[in-house]
């Protein structure tokens, strides 16, 4: 398939969901975090280690899939900060 590339959800506040080194049994993470946009590249980059908005600290592994579930408390949070 051309021009299926990497998938990542765009969200306003300079935020993105990655996900962290927490794997379920088929290796896929139990959740995505939103961090900040301009780190994203940075951590996948040089291996930077990012903060979620619920102060989790991982370096970016890989990028969301759609309907990929969303760290409960970064959601809560990412709710308070657009209202």
């Amino acid at each position: 398939m051309s021009g299926m590339g990497t998938q990542t959800i765009e969200r306003p506040d300079l935020l993105e969901d990655v996900d962290t080194d927490d794997t379920t049994d088929d290796d896929a993470p139990k959740f995505f975090h939103y961090v900040k946009k301009d780190k994203i590249a940075e951590s996948a980059v040089m291996g930077n280690h990012v903060v979620a908005l619920c102060g989790e600290v991982f370096p970016v592994t890989r990028s969301p899939k759609p309907g990929a579930p969303v760290c409960p408390e970064c959601k809560k949070i990412y709710a308070r900060m657009k209202s």
